[in-house]
């Protein structure tokens, strides 16, 4: 830990490598997943004599389960690092179990809403951003059951993808699987540009290095956010003190 004098800041490890990683690997395999998602189910591109010598569907359904499958992985990495990693990454950063986060919930509403100034202190994930991330986790999980289901269809006999056949069936069928996996995959985008809004808007206001720090896995912030963390504009009342 490095303070800096000059403008009151104190530079801390948050994001440690595996939450780096993971993040970066969920964020690019969602942005394949959705290229080759979307031409699976409207094909655009014509390809010139037999559908066999090009094999381009092929091809692109191949990309999207091998990516599917790095996708899973790094969701289910992210998952284990929530109960081993550092105080920033754990499970209680996502859901507002203790009084500090929960008090600092509505505050850090009225700043995405422009009502503040500047929101409570949380050197990590503040507590409506962690709330948004664990439906966004929902939201994976939801993408990777239906995918599979889809899968089960054409997997090999003995594989186990096979024995998520059982979900089709269990929903309506496949194509309300394909509907619900579709629909699932604009929500995500619809998150990843609300992500990198919020993430820029955090950076630029409190100038802690918000964006820089899924590269590095340091933040500068305010001494006072390590003592009092999310107490920033908020009387210990849970209170607005501004």
């Amino acid at each position: 830990m490095t303070v800096i004098a000059s403008t009151r800041r104190v530079q801390v490890y948050v994001w440690e490598v595996p939450v780096r990683v993971s993040h970066w690997l969920i964020a690019l395999s969602i942005v394949v997943l959705s290229m080759t998602g979307f031409y699976i189910g409207h094909p655009y591109v014509t390809v010139p004599g037999p559908a066999g010598d090009a094999f381009f569907m092929g091809w692109v359904k191949v990309v999207h389960g091998y990516t599917a499958y790095v996708f899973i992985a790094a969701v289910l990495a992210r998952i284990i690092w929530m109960f081993s990693g550092n105080k920033y990454a754990r499970w209680d950063k996502f859901l507002p179990v203790h009084p500090s986060r929960r008090h600092g919930l509505w505050p850090t509403v009225k700043f995405y809403l422009f009502a503040m100034r500047k929101p409570p202190g949380f050197v990590g994930h503040n507590p409506v951003a962690g709330a948004t991330y664990m439906a966004v986790f929902g939201l994976y999980f939801v993408a990777i059951l239906t995918g599979l289901a889809l899968r089960s269809g054409s997997a090999d006999v003995g594989s186990p993808v096979a024995w998520f056949g059982w979900l089709a069936p269990l929903v309506g069928g496949a194509q309300v699987v394909r509907w619900i996996h579709h629909a699932v995959m604009w929500l995500l985008l619809g998150f990843a540009v609300h992500h990198v809004y919020s993430a820029i808007l955090m950076s630029t206001v409190e100038a802690n290095a918000t964006m820089e720090s899924m590269f590095s896995g340091y933040k500068f912030v305010p001494p006072a956010d390590l003592v009092h963390s999310g107490y920033r504009f908020i009387n210990r009342k849970g209170q607005l003190d501004e």
